[in-house]
């Protein structure tokens, strides 16, 4: 079993970014256990908060880019990898720029930052998902190829081909997170030479140079363009072997290979857990790592209803009747979807709702063919999720109602008829913060899945002068 290491104080670093060129502070501060790793905006004048998971990515351009309402952050996969290498997964960072500074183009910056901070291993397991059956997955768009494996542990695999290059194919590989410091932290960013102005047209890369990137040479040159090279870059002494340009020679024959690695276990990092399996990356990149890490999302989702399907034994004493829902629920007849709650956790609850063919809906939906409506199946599951987030209030019997803001990825996969039982089950996908509350619903008759989707409420106090 592996355990949550949090920071034991809070660190501060200054440096540039790689795409805007501007300075940028930023300081890595301990958070509470279950909030996540988020970043703050200091330059701007709204209050939000970006939460690192792969549900925010807004661009993958050179990098990757989170988003929350009006606040971007960019470059962010550098230091996401040495904090997910290092067990830390809460953690507030804030800055006062757009973009992560680039420091020397690695991850090993902030590693040594943290590590010279410390850390403190918490009493909390950090949670696993464990992968059960091999899959691949190829980018159309760019070719990336993917294949994931069941295995004991976790290991990278990450294969390039420079096929216009003399470095030729290269390969990197970690087994277990472990080795990350010592043989993949330092490992620089890099770039290709035929990319580097068109990407400065584009407005990117105004803060890199050879000190924080290698230029690999991806076309031939001659003496007087490579000391003119050496001259525009401002750098006389500019090292060029084997194909790259660099301050210092590479740091490793497969420095790039790490480097893509690095990546790689940055862009996972926003799945927000640990991951046991091999994963072979053939030609990966931020956009690809970030649609394997929704693919890998996904099926833990499925993986955690599969193991999360409630059972329900009429017979038991429920937690709560009817009487006891309406103490927190402001709802009635014929609007009140739920009989019974047959368990509750700080974090899921389960409720019941049986469906009478007596419901006024079925005269209408439909006459023949009675068949309970889906949208009324999550406002069932909403009732539910409601008791749950009205539970965490300690007033909050009469005092507080739960709105719900918005439903996403809702899926209905079986009817559900006069006679059923419906067993709704509400668990948060995150903690509970300034209110908001998001939640993954799933609906079961028996132990089939009916209905599903992943639902957000605001806890809202009650008016009661209205």
């Amino acid at each position: 079993m592996k355990f949550k290491n949090i920071l034991k104080k809070s660190v501060s670093i200054s440096g540039v970014g790689l795409h805007t060129g501007r300075q940028v502070d930023m300081q890595i501060s301990p958070a509470d256990g279950g909030s996540g790793i988020r970043f703050f905006r200091s330059d701007l004048d709204i209050n939000t908060f970006i939460t690192a998971d792969v549900s925010n990515v807004f661009t993958t351009n050179r990098g990757t880019t989170l988003k929350s309402g009006e606040a971007t952050i960019s470059t962010i996969e550098h230091l996401l990898s040495a904090l997910h290498a290092l067990n830390i997964e809460d953690a507030l960072v804030t800055v006062n720029g757009p973009e992560i500074p680039i420091m020397d183009g690695s991850a090993k910056s902030f590693m040594d930052l943290i590590l010279a901070a410390g850390l403190d291993q918490t009493e909390s397991s950090r949670e696993v998902f464990v992968v059960k059956e091999a899959f691949n997955f190829t980018d159309p768009d760019n070719g990336a190829e993917y294949a994931v494996y069941p295995s004991d542990d976790f290991e990278l695999n990450v294969i390039l081909h420079f096929s216009e290059s003399t470095l030729g194919d290269m390969v990197a590989t970690m087994k277990t997170k472990e080795p990350f410091y010592q043989e993949i932290s330092d490992s620089r960013t890099f770039v290709f030479l035929s990319e580097i102005e068109p990407l400065f047209d584009s407005g990117l890369i105004r803060g890199g140079d050879i000190d924080n990137a290698v230029v690999i040479i991806d076309k031939p040159m001659s003496t007087e363009e490579t000391d003119h090279l050496r001259k525009k870059l401002g750098k006389p002494d500019a090292t060029i072997e084997n194909g790259v340009i660099s301050s210092t020679p590479l740091r490793h024959k497969n420095e790039p290979a790490r480097h893509k690695l690095l990546d790689l276990l940055g862009d996972l990092a926003l799945l927000g857990k640990d991951i046991q399996a091999k994963i072979v990356a053939t030609r990966p990149g931020h956009k690809s790592n970030v649609e394997l890490a929704k693919i890998l999302k996904t099926k833990y989702q499925e993986y955690r209803r599969s193991i999360g399907r409630p059972l329900y034994d009429p017979n038991a004493v429920p937690v709560m009747n009817t009487e006891d829902i309406k103490t927190f629920l402001p709802h009635r007849y014929p609007f009140l979807l739920v009989d019974k709650v047959i368990e509750i956790t700080p974090t899921y609850i389960v409720g019941i709702k049986n469906v009478s063919f007596n419901e006024g809906f079925f005269q209408g939906h439909f006459p023949g063919n009675p068949v309970f409506p889906g949208v009324l199946q999550m406002e069932a599951l909403a009732q539910t999720g409601g008791i749950l987030a009205l539970k965490s209030v300690s007033d909050g019997e009469g005092q507080w109602d739960t709105y719900f803001l918005k439903m996403d990825n809702v899926k209905f996969k079986a009817k559900v008829l006069p006679g059923d039982t419906l067993i709704l089950k509400m668990e948060l996908m995150s903690p509970i913060r300034r209110g908001i509350i998001q939640m993954m619903g799933t609906a079961y008759v028996g132990n089939k899945l009916v209905s599903e989707g992943e639902l957000t409420a605001q806890i809202v106090k009650r008016q009661n002068d209205q």
